[in-house]
């Protein structure tokens, strides 16, 4: 996808919302809209949005999870398991 080709100015999102809306939808293709001659936004379908929004949440995850190793926050598995297994009362 060349998002050079999606760029819009915001009165073609004014006078074209239904084209807009079926870009975005249909090809699941993001549009940027500009303002002056800038990018200000993009115009993004709903599930684009929330595969995009799951894999920087993934993302977070594991990054907490490596500085924690980097920290030396770290337990051996058999440590960690032995001590669910006693919550759990096995």
């Amino acid at each position: 996808m060349n998002l050079k080709e999606t760029i819009r100015p915001i009165t073609y999102l004014k006078t074209n919302a239904a084209d807009v809306l079926s870009t975005v939808t249909k090809a699941h293709t993001p549009v940027i809209i500009t303002h002056n001659g800038e990018a200000k936004m993009v115009v993004q379908d709903i599930e684009s949005y929330q595969k995009l929004k799951q894999s920087l949440d993934m993302l977070r995850l594991v990054a907490m999870g490596k500085k924690q190793v980097d920290e030396g926050k770290t337990r051996p598995a058999h440590e960690v398991f032995k001590a669910i297994e006693e919550k759990l009362g096995i």
